[in-house]
């Protein structure tokens, strides 16, 4: 593909709070804590100028949501820069792709009139690795086999293809294009699949059915499947605007959240560089964090509200999961984990979302926790935190209606000097601030 430079007029609402600096093309954005934060409203902010929407981690466990005049649109595999028509988005090699469910999202979205072309705005690394029926049935069984230890899976097998890909016996999108290779490679997994399926009291797996329907899956995505770290090596080069768009959150980063209630991917920055195919390069890192915590699934979560307040907050701020519908848990701000995340993910600055949602709710932000042999602590340990004891500090809380406020000094006093405690608190700017669902709900400073 032959990169062009483009001329475009820009709104200006979409582009504003997050105009970059030339010397920094690429912008990272993760989730701060345990994902949910809003990182779809932002990528699609941020997409309004960017050339290419690069999703570098995770599977379709991920829903991104936008509110668009024409209704709400929730994204699983498919970039959140699709809704606009000059953005390429690229599914990297960090993904793992369900190609039956990718196949349905695509055919969904174009029922929604949007234009989605593989081989032109939609490109798939031929280097991600497929999630077959098998990693299903696998991930099920195993969620199901840990009882009471359950760790809150989707059940979308993304663990299990994550796992056979470090065993190397995974398969990739390049291989739905190689007929001969890839009925070779599922003998080879089939074998060693069944091999405990059986025992386990998983039906068998039937390579030829698996090889028939991989190859229909192939021949539908085979436009859109190619080299995408070569593509975007060269618009990096080119000095291209590239936006990277995490799933999840930092917290469930496999290897430095809250283990093993985690995610199978990298979903801070780190996973960024790896899952894309891009050279390490200053990136622009903007953290997403809502104005309370949520947390979807089973693991520790020190300022959970498990009580009838926690229960108002979670039906304010609908508060049920986009991918899977399960209720979120809700609980305080909690400033330790955002400034941990913060420095673990290298980010410069806040984008606060759903403020609004605080109406008529106290106000109160952990800045501390209390560990069970009473040592106090400002950093997030990475053992016991289940038994941790938050420190609040508490506010002031508002009453005013904030979803029609677009500048920061027309906010209530209370809101304003909550913002700035959770300033304080992190030690991370918050450059904007969402006050609702839709585009134009938002207040930049």
């Amino acid at each position: 593909m032959r990169l062009e430079a483009r001329n475009r007029s820009v709104p200006l609402l979409c582009c504003r709070p997050f105009l970059q600096p030339d010397s920094m093309p690429t912008t990272c954005v993760v989730g701060i804590l345990w994902g949910d934060e809003g990182k779809g409203k932002v990528i699609d902010w941020l997409a309004a100028d960017t050339d290419f929407v690069v999703r570098f981690g995770g599977g379709h466990n991920a829903g991104h949501t936008l509110v668009l005049p024409s209704g709400k649109l929730v994204l699983h595999l498919v970039p959140s820069g699709i809704v606009h028509p000059h953005t390429i988005n690229v599914i990297g090699n960090g993904v793992v792709v369900d190609p039956i469910h990718l196949c349905s999202e695509i055919e969904k979205l174009q029922q929604r009139g949007l234009s989605v072309q593989l081989g032109k705005n939609l490109l798939l690394s031929e280097r991600a690795h497929v999630i077959l029926e098998a990693h299903r049935r696998q991930d099920q069984w195993a969620e199901g086999a840990r009882g009471a230890g359950k760790i809150g899976t989707t059940g979308r097998g993304i663990g299990p293809a994550y796992a056979d890909r470090c065993a190397r016996i995974g398969l990739r999108l390049g291989d739905l294009l190689r007929p001969a290779a890839l009925k070779k490679a599922l003998e080879g997994f089939a074998a060693q699949k069944n091999a405990w399926f059986g025992p386990a009291g998983l039906a068998p797996i039937d390579a030829e059915a698996m090889h028939r329907e991989l190859l229909a899956a192939g021949d539908r995505l085979r436009a859109g499947i190619v080299d995408t770290g070569a593509l975007l090596r060269q618009a990096h080069a080119a000095g291209k605007r590239i936006l990277l768009e995490g799933a999840q959150g930092c917290l469930l980063d496999v290897e430095q959240g809250t283990y093993p209630f985690v995610t199978s991917s990298h979903a801070s920055t780190g996973g960024a560089f790896s899952g894309t195919g891009l050279p390490p390069h200053a990136l622009r890192v903007i953290g997403i964090a809502k104005a309370y915590a949520t947390r979807v699934g089973e693991g520790p979560f020190p300022t959970e509200l498990k009580d009838a307040l926690g229960d108002r907050l979670r039906i304010a701020g609908n508060e049920f999961g986009s991918t899977t519908g399960r209720p979120r848990r809700c609980g305080w701000f909690d400033a330790v984990a955002v400034r941990y995340s913060g420095a673990l993910s290298g980010a410069s600055e806040l984008v606060l979302t759903n403020l609004d949602v605080l109406r008529g709710f106290p106000l109160r932000i952990a800045v501390a926790y209390r560990l069970a042999d009473g040592v106090r602590t400002t950093e997030l340990p990475a053992f016991d935190l289940d038994t941790a004891t938050p420190e609040l500090v508490e506010l002031p809380g508002f009453t005013e209606d904030l979803r029609e406020v677009r500048q920061f000094e027309r906010l209530p006093a209370t809101a304003q000097a909550y913002v700035r405690a959770i300033e304080q608190h992190t030690g991370l700017p918050v450059r904007t601030i969402s006050v609702g669902p839709e585009r134009q709900q938002v207040i930049v400073r």
